[in-house]
This record gives C-alpha cells, structure tokens and sequence, in this order.
C-alpha cells in the first residue's frame, strides 16, 4: 500500500556540543559535518523541504548559504536539561508539513542510496506507521553484574549471541501528527531498516569523530 508523503526533511543542530566542541561545524574531510548533512539532504528526491534548526547563527548561516530553510531554535529548547520529549514537540509544531525525516548530522557515513530507499520504504509502509534505522549488535552485555544475553558458564561464540537492535536514529521518518503526539521520534509500529556498523556510527567523541573522517574519506573514494 503506498502512502501520499510530504516530507521535511528537519536537521537539528546546537552549538554547545561538549564532548567534541563545535563538531557540526568543525572541519571534516574539507567541509563539515553540518554542511555536509545539508547538501546530502538537498539531493533527496521526494522530499518537499530541507530545514535547518539551531540556536547557533553560523549553523543558521550555513543552511541559508546551502539553499535550506534556517529555523531560529528557542534557547530555552537548546539546552543540555531540556527533556528531549519537549524539544520534540516543539520543532515538529513549529513545521507545516506532513511527515518528517529526523536525521542528525553526527551520522556521516549514511549514504545517499540509504536515505532515498528510506523514503521509498516510508511511501510503502503497508501498516507501519514509521520508520527508523537500526543495526545489530553481537556483544557479550552486562547489567548489574549480570550477563543478560548469555549464560556466563556456557561461554557461546559471538556468531551465535541472541539478534539485538539498536536503534541508531541515523534516520528517521514519521508523520509530523504523530511525532507531537507521542513526543518521540518514534511511532507506536515502526519498520526497522537495518544499517551496517559503518553507517549506523553516530559521532560523539573525538575517537568517533577521527573514525568517521577516516570511513568517510575511504567511502568517498570508492
């Protein structure tokens, strides 16, 4: 069954990142990661709109330069304490669209093909009333000093550990309705699209940032 879509896709950006300072904008492979996001974002068929939110005037700046719409955020909703079900709301009744694609600029390595089968998935979601990208992950996981997905005295290999899905937000897709209803970017039946580890990586530490400019480098030349 195919949906009638009219997508926007929201790129929220703020400028006090503290683990990696100004990563959005710091140079990345001779750009950055924000200009980067925008322009990938542009390229997107589909889609009736690219919006750049941020507190941040540069960031603003740069999604004016690039041809998206620059959005003025709130300062009271760019802060650290801000209940992010709050921010939510927010962004999504500020926009007049009908559905709205969430994708961070922290995941670089997402690729333009992934994103645009995204969005054909979305239009023909049978049921499913979103979609958000996940990837497996096959680790020996503990919780209060309990393992809680083996038994610790019948050591299995890696291979055969239980199926577990993260969800990576690389990218998500929802009607915009919904999204201020449940406060989350996550609907009530969701279609997981799985990503491999290499686009499922979300930069947020400098480790993670000197990786993602090393994958993005050797993808690019490919």
């Amino acid at each position: 069954m195919s949906h009638d879509i009219d997508i926007n896709v929201l790129i929220a950006v703020r400028g006090g990142s503290k683990r990696v300072p100004r990563k959005n904008v710091r140079p990345f492979c001779g750009s950055s990661m924000l200009e980067l996001k925008v322009q990938q974002a542009m390229r997107l068929e589909g889609v009736s709109g690219v919006v750049v939110t941020s507190d941040d005037e540069d960031m603003l700046e740069t999604a004016y330069r690039l041809g998206a719409t620059p959005m003025d955020r709130d300062p009271d909703y760019a802060t650290d304490t801000v209940p992010m079900a709050d921010v939510y709301v927010h962004l999504a009744s500020s926009l007049g669209c009908q559905d709205i694609m969430w994708t961070p600029v922290t995941s670089p390595l997402v690729t333009d093909r992934t994103m645009q089968d995204c969005i054909n998935v979305y239009k023909h979601r049978g049921d499913h009333d979103s979609i958000v990208t996940t990837n497996l992950i096959k680790e020996y996981m503990w919780l209060d000093n309990k393992a809680i997905n083996y038994d610790p005295k019948n050591h299995p290999r890696s291979q055969d550990l239980p199926n577990i899905y993260a969800l990576n937000f690389a990218v998500n897709i929802l009607p915009r309705e919904l999204m201020i209803k449940n406060k989350n970017i996550l609907g009530d039946n969701f279609y997981s699209y799985m990503l491999d580890e290499i686009e499922a990586l979300d930069v947020d530490t400098e480790y993670e940032f000197m990786l993602a400019e090393f994958l993005y480098e050797k993808m690019r030349k490919q």
